[in-house]
């Protein structure tokens, strides 16, 4: 038989089979589907977080779509959420199957089926960044933000690959005790590419073997199999950024060149520096998800908050107003200083709530048929928390698109509801959440205490305000925008000025 015979009709065999385990199902609503293929000509690529919200005037709070046979609950309440993915967290709490699997983005906590491995993994993480565990690093956020916030008064144009950078360098220093020296640093450089490809690699619907997982054991010599190529070139990237800059870590730990603290060391370190090979894995893949998992979605928010205040100069102007008069004019507002600033903070929840980096969290995957309001949710199926949704729903949050930190009338418990959406659900939360708090609030509080925060200028100097455009994918960044930073006075200027530049 001829190949793409053969594989026209393994699919559609599987095709069958995929449909006859839903049929006589009462499912969740949603729009109507074809056979066989499903819903797949109405699945959005881009931002199907804004077609679900759509979705949902007509279908409800929870919707089902069909993909090629295979079930996709999408949530779009964040009761229904909480009711499944954190009450429920026993079987809500695996990942689905995507092609991630063939380049090993599976290995990492974040991403890996639900069992031992996984808590060993997140165990470690979950230990090192506690929040009594953080404050040791304050003093190297609040520097980072400080050399950000100095380094775009004189090149405003660096604001995307500044902001990288030196979240790239708080990260990278406290999981490995390396510090990058610049947005070339080899290191660095690897990490990022693997992180592209993990953002193509884990968007819904991108390569059928997300739904065909059969699939990936197709010959080499088939039409259709190019897939398997391109696993195999990322999972090389891949391996490289996970394994040379830990194999760095372990060689310059008596050296003193991996500067303490930091989350391999002190292990590696307990272990008096012969870790047992399996948990040395444990640590290498535990470490790699601090840096993949933290890196894109710091770098959203942060640029997130610079978008809303270009867009929001009255906020600008009520945050510097609380710093001026809490901490006054001479000093640097530091992360201690989160409690006396409930205007601060409500700008940091705002942030997250007005654009989520994740705008449909991190797929979870049920692993048994469940029952909720009547509706069938079989085993197997990719459930898809629209977080973006749940944080526009105008009956929680009234004008939701607009940038709004009084909504919160500088209640925590009420900025709380945004941080439990924005970090995950259940057993699969973020571990990193207050360190990631702590890296935000160090940009958003040194940039407003020191700065002016204005739009850019074009080629005839007038000011463009950017528009609120992200990009698509799994974690979104603002598309491509400008400002400048105007000192508010000499000595905010002097305040940057006299940071020190000795790494920590």
């Amino acid at each position: 038989m001829p190949a793409p015979a053969f594989l026209g009709g393994l699919i559609f065999c599987i095709l069958c089979y995929a449909v006859s385990m839903v049929r006589g199902k009462r499912l969740p609503p949603g729009p109507r589907r074809l056979p066989l293929i499903g819903n797949v000509h109405q699945m959005p690529k881009g931002h199907p977080w804004l077609r679900f919200t759509e979705w949902k005037k007509t279908y409800g709070n929870i919707m089902h779509i069909d993909i090629l046979g295979k079930s996709h609950i999408i949530i779009n309440s964040a009761k229904i959420a909480k009711e499944l993915l954190d009450k429920r967290s026993s079987i809500y709490s695996n990942r689905p199957h995507f092609i991630y699997e063939s380049v090993h983005y599976d290995e990492p906590f974040a991403l890996q089926p639900y069992g031992e491995n996984w808590r060993r993994q997140r165990r470690l993480v979950a230990q090192d960044f506690s929040l009594g565990m953080t404050p040791r690093y304050f003093s190297l956020q609040e520097k980072e933000a400080a050399f950000l916030v100095r380094t775009l008064l004189q090149e405003p144009d660096k604001l995307f690959s500044e902001v990288k950078l030196r979240i790239a360098i708080i990260i990278m220093r406290v999981t490995y005790g390396y510090y990058i020296q610049s947005e070339d640093d080899p290191y660095l450089t690897v990490v990022l590419a693997a992180m592209t490809n993990f953002s193509k690699a884990t968007a819904p619907g991108t390569f059928l073997v997300d739904f065909i997982p059969a699939l990936k054991y197709m010959p080499r010599w088939m039409p259709g199999s190019g897939f398997l190529k391109t696993a195999e070139e990322w999972n090389k990237i891949f391996f490289d950024s996970t394994m040379n800059i830990f194999d760095w870590c372990k060689s310059n730990l008596d050296t003193g060149k991996s500067l303490m603290p930091n989350l391999c060391g002190r292990y590696l370190q307990n272990a008096g520096g012969k870790m047992p090979e399996e948990d040395e894995k444990t640590l290498l893949w535990a470490a790699s998800c601090v840096f993949g998992g933290g890196l894109d979605t710091n770098m959203s928010s942060a640029l997130t908050f610079y978008m809303a205040m270009l867009l929001n100069p009255k906020v600008q102007a009520q945050a510097q107003a609380e710093i001026d008069s809490v901490i006054g004019k001479d000093r640097l507002p530091s992360i201690a200083d989160k409690p006396e600033l409930p205007y601060i903070r409500s700008i940091l929840a705002e942030t997250y709530r007005w654009s989520p980096a994740a705008p449909l969290g991190i797929p979870h995957a049920v692993t048994q048929d469940d029952v909720y309001d009547g509706y069938d949710i079989p085993k197997g199926a990719t459930i898809l928390p629209n977080v973006w949704g749940m944080l526009h729903d105008p009956e929680a949050y009234p004008r939701p698109m607009d940038f709004d930190p009084e909504r919160y009338k500088g209640s925590d418990s009420e900025m709380l509801k945004v941080t439990d959406l924005v970090f995950g659900f259940g057993r699969r939360v973020c571990p990193g959440i207050h360190f990631a708090e702590g890296t935000l609030f160090a940009i958003i509080a040194t940039t407003l205490a020191t700065c002016d925060i204005l739009p850019g200028l074009d080629e005839n100097g007038k000011e463009v305000l950017p528009t609120y455009s992200y990009t698509p994918g799994t974690l979104t960044t603002p598309e491509p925008f400008t400002l400048r930073l105007r000192p508010r006075s000499a000595g905010s200027l002097a305040l940057l000025v006299d940071v020190p530049s000795t790494i920590e």
